[in-house]
This record gives C-alpha cells, sequence and structure tokens, in this order.
C-alpha cells in the first residue's frame, strides 16, 4: 500500500479555501502570479484548550494560535529550517551562549481595544522581555518554562524561583536585557544548538502588557499578536474565524503584502467520516489525518483519476510524532522494570500497523525519537520485537508467573481520533490478556481530563502521543528528563509525566544538549535514547505518518513531517476553483 500511497505524494502544494463558496467573485491577481481572496476552511476534530501562549500544549490550540502570534524567529513550511520573523537578524557570539537579536521597526500588534486609542503600538524589545519574564514565571497558565527556558537561559530559573516565593526579583531575568528599543540580547548558560528552534515554540510568541492587563486568563480567547491574521469570532465547539490582517509587516519576493488569504476558518466537527464528506462536498479545504478504513478508497478514487483531473491532492509524509503508552513509574506496579520489559515483549506492534491501522504508520521497534529525522541514526536502536515467551518470563521474574496476582490495572485512553485509540487500545488489551494473561480494564475520557489525570499521577497506565515542538530529537527526549520532575509528588508533572528518572540518561541528555558538533549531538542522544528503551522506559507503539488531503486549487502550501502551517502564504488558484 505505501508504494501506491507515495506514488501520490504531492510535496508542494496544499492549503485551503473553500469550493466554490470561499474561491470566487473576489479574486486579484497579484505580481508573480499569486491571489488574493478567500477563506481557507479547515477542520479540527479536537477542540482547542487555550489560545494563551505560554498555555498552548495541544495541536489544536497551536494550529490556531501560530496564525495570529509570531515570536522572534519562525520555521519554514517546505524544511522547518529557522528564518527570521519578529526578529530581522541575529548574531552570537564564538560558543554561541550569546545571542542578540535585532527587532523589526514598524510592526505593530492587532488592533483591539486593550490599547488606549484601541489601535495597535508598535512591538519593541520592551515586549519581548515582558513575554520572557512571563515564560518564566510561576502560574497555572504557563505550562512552557520546563521545554523552553529552563535551565538554558542564564537567570530564568532564579526569576521562576522568585515567583514561585511571591517576591519576583525586580531586576528581571539576568540574562535578558534590552539594550534598546529594537535589540534583545539573551546569554545561555552552556552552548545549545537548539536554541534557535526553542524561540520558535509557543512560549516564546510575543504579545502586549496591555492585553495581559486587560484580559487576564480570558487571554485563552482573547488573543493580540503581530501576526498575519487576526481573531474576527471564537464560538468554542463550533467555529473560529480568524482574518486578514492589513496591516501585516511581511511582503513576498514580488512585493506583494501578506497574507493573500481574507480569512482562515476551522470548524470542529468531531467525526472524520462527516469531515471527509464535508470535505468531498466542497465545504472543506484540506483534510487532517484519514480515517484508516477509508484509505483504500480514497487510494482507489486517485488510482482511477487522470492526473489532470485528479478529484483532489494527497500528501504523504513520515511525522515527526510517536503514539505510545505511558508508566507511572513511581507506583508500586512499573516500578519494576521486569514488568515494563514484558509489556514491551507481549505487543506485536507490525501486526497493529498492517491490520489495526491499515499500513497508516511504521512500527515502534525502535525508541521514542520517530524515524523522520535524516541525521538521527535510528536503525542504531535496539528496540522491542513481539516475543511472548521473553514477555512471560519477565513478568514471572517480576512475581507474577502467568499473570497471577497481577494487580488490578487499567488503560487509560482519550477519546479523540475518530476511535482510532479506542480500537488499538482494544487490540493491546487482548494482547495482554493473549501472551501474559492480564486482565487489563479500559477507561476512555475527554482529552483535557486525560491529559490532566495522568500529568497529575492519577493515571498508572495510559496512552499517549507527541509532536514534535520543534525539528530536534530533543524534544521527544526532554519527555524523560528528570529534572521536569516536580518537587512535589501532588504538583502537576507537564513533560515528564511518566515520572522517570536514570541518572545514565539524564548525563547523555545533558551532553548532547551542550553539544555543538551536529555529528557528536546526535549521537549523544541515540545513546541517551537506547538507555531509556533499555530500560523500557515508555512502551512505542507506532510512528505516525501524516496525511492530508488537500482540494486541487490550493497553492503553496506544502507538507512537512511537523504539521506546521504558516498560512501566510496560501492563495487559490482561481480557475482550478472555478472548476472544483
Amino acid at each position: 500500500m505505501r508504494k501506491v500511497v507515495y506514488t501520490f505524494l504531492i510535496i508542494g502544494f496544499l492549503a485551503s479555501c473553500g469550493g466554490s463558496n470561499s474561491s470566487t467573485g473576489e479574486s486579484r491577481r497579484a505580481e508573480g502570479g499569486v491571489y488574493y481572496g478567500g477563506v481557507f476552511r479547515m477542520n479540527e476534530v479536537e477542540d482547542f484548550a487555550t489560545l494563551y501562549p505560554i498555555s498552548v500544549n495541544d495541536v489544536t490550540s497551536h494550529r490556531v494560535a501560530s496564525q495570529v502570534y509570531e515570536g522572534l524567529v519562525k520555521l519554514s513550511q517546505y524544511d522547518l529550517t529557522v528564518l527570521p520573523s519578529l526578529a530581522e537578524k541575529w548574531e552570537r557570539n564564538a560558543d554561541a551562549t550569546e545571542w542578540i537579536f535585532h527587532i523589526r521597526k514598524g510592526v505593530k500588534f492587532h488592533n483591539d481595544p486593550c490599547f488606549s486609542s484601541s489601535k495597535g503600538r508598535e512591538a519593541t524589545a520592551a515586549d519581548v522581555v515582558y513575554c520572557f519574564e512571563k515564560l518564566c514565571t510561576s502560574s497555572p497558565e504557563n505550562q512552557q518554562f520546563s521545554n523552553t527556558f529552563k535551565d538554558r537561559v542564564v537567570g530564568a530559573n532564579e526569576y521562576f524561583q522568585s515567583t514561585v516565593d511571591n517576591q519576583p526579583l525586580s531586576e528581571g531575568i539576568s540574562g535578558i536585557k534590552a539594550i534598546d528599543e529594537n535589540t534583545v540580547q539573551i546569554k545561555l548558560l552552556y552552548p545549545f544548538a537548539g536554541f534557535l528552534n526553542i524561540l520558535s515554540t509557543p512560549g516564546c510568541w510575543i504579545y502586549p502588557k496591555e492585553a495581559v492587563d486587560k484580559y487576564g486568563v480570558e487571554m485563552r480567547v482573547h488573543c493580540i499578536g503581530t501576526g498575519p491574521f487576526q481573531v474576527k469570532t471564537i464560538k468554542e465547539g463550533e467555529a473560529v474565524v480568524l482574518e486578514r490582517n492589513p496591516n501585516y509587516w511581511d511582503v513576498d519576493q514580488y512585493g506583494n503584502q501578506l497574507p493573500y488569504l481574507d480569512a482562515l476558518k476551522f470548524t470542529f466537527i468531531k467525526e472524520k467520516k462527516s469531515e471527509l464528506l464535508e470535505f468531498k462536498r466542497g465545504n472543506l479545504d484540506m483534510v487532517f489525518e484519514i480515517p484508516v478504513e477509508m484509505i483504500t478508497d480514497i487510494l482507489g478514487e486517485l488510482d482511477h483519476a487522470r492526473e489532470a483531473n485528479a478529484p483532489f491532492n494527497l500528501q504523504v509524509i513520515p511525522a515527526m510524532r510517536i503514539f505510545y503508552l505511558s508508566f507511572q513509574i513511581q507506583s508500586d506496579i512499573f516500578d519494576k522494570k521486569d514488568v515494563r520489559l514484558a509489556f514491551n515483549y507481549a505487543v506485536d506492534r507490525d501486526k497493529i500497523v498492517t491490520y489495526t491501522l491499515q499500513g497508516e504508520g511504521v512500527p515502534g521497534i525502535y525508541g521514542i525519537v520517530p524515524p523522520s529525522f535524516k541525521e538521527y541514526e535510528i536503525k542504531k536502536l535496539r528496540g522491542y520485537s513481539f516475543d511472548p515467551d521473553k514477555a512471560r518470563k519477565y513478568l514471572a521474574d517480576a512475581g507474577y508467573p502467568n499473570g497471577k496476582g497481577f494487580p488490578k490495572l487499567t488503560l487509560q485512553i482519550n477519546n479523540a481520533g475518530n476511535g482510532r485509540n479506542i480500537q488499538i487500545g482494544e487490540v493491546i488489551q487482548k494482547m495482554l490478556k493473549e501472551n501474559l494473561n492480564i486482565d487489563i480494564e479500559m477507561n476512555v475520557l475527554p482529552l483535557a481530563e486525560h491529559i490532566e489525570r495522568f500529568e497529575t499521577g492519577k493515571a498508572l497506565f495510559w496512552k499517549t502521543g507527541w509532536t514534535a515542538d520543534y525539528p530536534d530529537p530533543e524534544t521527544f527526549l526532554t519527555l524523560l528528563y528528570s529534572k521536569h520532575i516536580p518537587k512535589n509528588a501532588n504538583e502537576r508533572s507537564y513533560l515528564n509525566a511518566s515520572r522517570y528518572k536514570n541518572p545514565q540518561f539524564d548525563s547523555l541528555f545533558v551532553l548532547a544538549m551542550k553539544e555543538v558538533d551536529p555529528k557528536k549531538r546526535m549521537d549523544l542522544y541515540l545513546q541517551a535514547d537506547q538507555v531509556a528503551i533499555d530500560d523500557a522506559a515508555i512502551m512505542p507503539v507506532f510512528y505516525e505518518e501524516n496525511y492530508r488531503l488537500v482540494q486541487t486549487y490550493i497553492k503553496n502550501f506544502p507538507a512537512n513531517a511537523m504539521e506546521y502551517r504558516d498560512m501566510s502564504r496560501v492563495y487559490f488558484e482561481p480557475k482550478l476553483a472555478a472548476q472544483k
């Protein structure tokens, strides 16, 4: 099947518009053969949780908010390299521990009543310093500190602790300074090759103090940034409409002001089959992730259509995303390594991918880092193959021969994924029964409750997944770094929810973060990954692939391994839209 799928891989273009309604009438040709106009319509099967940058911790929220906010840098939608954004340029010292960023002049925040004149003012270096101080402030809303500036930026940890103590340091973060109105200096504790990637993440997006002062926690829906689109309407659970920012600073290579599109519309249809039907009717411009039971039919439609008359375009690309099961390692059950080993050997990952997923994915036989990084030699890792004899031996070594006396256990999963999560959960439930004689109950929860339970340590065994925050193996391995575990066991553990601790892993992980040489750095990450897998720290099930369907009139919307979307340069081809 995969050979057929990749025949239809269209590397370049994807985007959104909406059949006849969103692409006709208002299109206007610009220099270079691009067109203005249209409403790009896309759907998310899960509601967004929050659009406040330091709170964004799910893909739906990211996909909406990333069109409204910007950071000093951003990623290329084509190859995920780092590009200038609010910072037009930067320099660093010889050992990459001191960075100077030059802020663009004339970039303005969106118009909003939070400003005295309701007109957006210019963004300056002071705004960058303010937002970075919020990023390093202890609060229930802040879920981004641990994977951004913690243990990396000079003074970040000290400032965070001062806010925990309710005595914020008056001098701010010692390693972050506004040199003048348009220049920011950031000092790091050690050389870190991935620092620019970190600056592209939601926690480092820039917003005005006036918005925080006026809206407070309601920043989750009151979004004021500098991005190409601004909020028009938000009806939670129904739709989010973002309209074109008429004052956006960026232009294309021909001098055309961006963005090209009039608006973006996100809907929240929960059923993937209904979503696909809306796409085929021309009411959606793209569909991300296809129900596994419908892949064969989709391929058949494309196979029988002549290339010039294809009903839609299909994009398939290996994803920087893993689907895995996680253990609460500090629990009485999973603190035994032999139990974790038994579970890993008892699951047939090839069968899950072949039959349950209909070939949509790669069996999780390596480590926690997906096989989508060219420089990361994942085939050197020794993961887990299906071996029920080994599984039973390890379970017996743990004190549970043939499952006898094994404690009552529940597999917790979330109800998203159009039933896919439940299907996979049921298959794993069956395999653990057949191969270990263990009865596992299953608890299906809404996503928000699911996350809350495993982050607070209430779940012992759960399904989870991770999509790269930035294109670097570090964003996956950091999930097992013990410094992310709070000192108080009752506090939420945002990244290392399994509360895994291994000094050898931590040592290799830290060495890798400090290593500037790319090859040496990747080798150290591989070693850390192997340590965690040998320790059965998690239970990889499969590495995902990104499947996207897009209408044929969508241009300038290339697929990438992170499903990172920059809608500022997407446009509709009017002739193709009219034909559609």
